[in-house]
């Protein structure tokens, strides 16, 4: 097991989920770790890369090779942004003198909640009341890394949770990073669906493991009035089994 990682803290949680980040870090930091956040990182590159401004997200990508050049695992709690870095930086930057960094980089990246479950085996002791949770897990922790289980897994030690699943959980949730803003009525068609299913299980609390889902369904609760709270899996799981706020 490693003593030190970096944290790659992903844009949607620096501007819009601190508490998520400082929630992570603390867990790694509890589980004995020395976790490394490089002041120069910045967006994985994903907004330009799907948008097809490749150039843009080579520059990008190339920044995140030098702010993380230790071979320390990179730690990031963002299915999606994983999936950037692990699955696309290799294919953005082949056939370049940046070919062989990107592979060796890509290698080092694991997504929070499977770094939690398969790599720290991390025990948990609940401390919170009774409560039902609905889990929304992303389209990139289901299909490109395949990490969906290790967020089941991970709440499940947590023995005063009941984990329930809304109807048809394999579907989208309508997001889809710059899909939600070229397709913005659709998108707002598969994020009523999706709230519709949630809601309908009656829990108290929505986690995902991707905050650009859990922005997208929370902006679609808060829209049609009531539902459950909304976190990532990190920020709840620090909640549950911590004395802090």
């Amino acid at each position: 097991m490693p003593n030190t990682v970096y944290f790659f803290g992903t844009c949607l949680i620096d501007l819009l989920f601190p508490r998520t980040g400082l929630a992570a870090m603390r867990l790694l930091e509890r589980a004995g770790l020395r976790v490394l956040f490089p002041q120069g990182q910045t967006c994985c590159g994903q907004p330009a890369y799907n948008a097809g401004y490749r150039d843009e997200a080579r520059r990008v990508a190339r920044a995140q090779l030098d702010a993380f050049p230790e071979s320390l695992p990179v730690v990031v709690p963002s299915a999606s942004c994983a999936g950037m870095l692990k699955v696309h930086y290799p294919l953005l930057l082949a056939g370049t003198a940046d070919a062989a960094r990107a592979d060796a980089f890509a290698g080092r990246v694991v997504e929070l909640t499977d770094f939690l479950v398969r790599v720290l085996d991390l025990r948990l002791t609940d401390l919170g009341p009774p409560i039902r949770v609905a889990v929304h897990n992303s389209c990139s922790s289901r299909r490109e890394l395949g990490v969906a289980d290790a967020t089941m897994d991970l709440l499940r030690r947590l023995e005063r949770v009941e984990l329930v699943e809304p109807e048809r959980a394999h579907e989208c949730c309508g997001f889809g990073g710059t899909f939600a803003i070229k397709q913005p009525e659709i998108s707002a068609a598969m994020a009523a669906d999706k709230t519709s299913a949630i809601a309908a299980t009656g829990a108290a609390v929505l986690v995902s493991q991707d905050c650009g889902c859990l922005m997208n369904l929370g902006g679609t609760f808060a829209r049609r009035g009531g539902g459950p709270a909304v976190k990532h899996v990190a920020e709840f799981i620090w909640e549950r089994t911590s004395h802090d706020d």
